[in-house]
């Protein structure tokens, strides 16, 4: 599993890194929306079609509409609209939901399903790019990245040597407290490391404080997904990414860490 994932991430990484360099602002919104796509794909799967072969139809249409144009409003710098957005994604579901609920009484929870989907896909995605697009967004973008993603590496090797006690256990029986202290730590050497050679007039408090909340979001966003998984009773979101699982599972911690990390660039440093 762990060489499948090593495999799976190298091959990937040339990709990342012209993707993030080279292929400009347009093609990055272009790759976040397909991916996210992909991964509203996968959460419908999951918390609407489990045990079936769907993946959307009329009630969750809208959203990847929608979601779309909540990335296009990120790249075109209207982020402004983005509740107005919401709002009209909550209407169109109502009013579809209305329909269904004649041959089906729960219906009114997918309009609050789809809702979840739509903040929780689409609009966190959109937070990559709003951070793409300032200045040194580039930088900042590979910034995230190392922290996020070293995290993941951390909890994975810290938890499977060195775990004992149960992080949560109801939710993700595999998490050990050890393994969230492992991945902590990583985010710490990760960002200090890129922070001393990349952003060193950032003052060391701030940064530290960002890398400690920049990965507990993280782990919150793990956390969440299989929580969602775990109520549904799959173990992947999918099976597009071998020794990964599905888009959804690699980029659960990022989509909870994007925003955490555009909030402090914008605001804090």
């Amino acid at each position: 599993m762990h060489l499948k994932r090593w495999l799976t991430g190298l091959a990937a990484l040339p990709f990342l890194i012209l993707l993030i360099s080279k292929a400009g602002a347009v093609i990055f919104a272009v790759v976040i929306s397909v991916i996210s796509v992909i991964a509203l794909l996968e959460y419908f799967k999951i918390v609407l079609y489990p045990q079936s072969d769907k993946c959307f139809d009329s009630a969750s249409i809208s959203v990847y509409l929608i979601g779309l144009m909540i990335i296009c409003a990120a790249y075109y710098d209207l982020f402004n609209i983005v509740p107005a957005l919401i709002v009209l994604n909550l209407l169109v579901s109502s009013l579809i939901s209305l329909k269904k609920f004649v041959k089906d009484k729960n219906s009114p929870w997918l309009v609050a399903k789809q809702l979840m989907g739509l903040i929780y896909i689409p609009l966190f995605l959109s937070y990559l790019i709003l951070i793409r697009n300032t200045s040194e967004g580039i930088l900042w973008v590979y910034f995230i990245l190392i922290i996020v993603f070293a995290g993941d590496i951390g909890a994975l090797y810290a938890g499977t040597y060195l775990g004992r006690h149960k992080l949560c256990p109801a939710v993700s029986p595999g998490k050990t407290i050890e393994g969230s202290i492992g991945g902590l730590t990583a985010n710490l050497c990760a960002g200090s490391v890129f922070k001393y050679y990349i952003f060193p007039e950032y003052s060391w408090c701030m940064s530290i404080l960002f890398f400690i909340l920049v990965g507990v979001a993280g782990q919150l966003g793990d956390l969440f997904e299989s929580e969602l998984k775990r109520s549904a009773g799959v173990k992947d979101s999918g099976g597009l990414l071998p020794g990964h699982g599905g888009i959804l599972d690699r980029i659960d911690a990022l989509l909870f860490a994007a925003p955490v990390a555009w909030f402090f660039k914008e605001f804090l440093f």
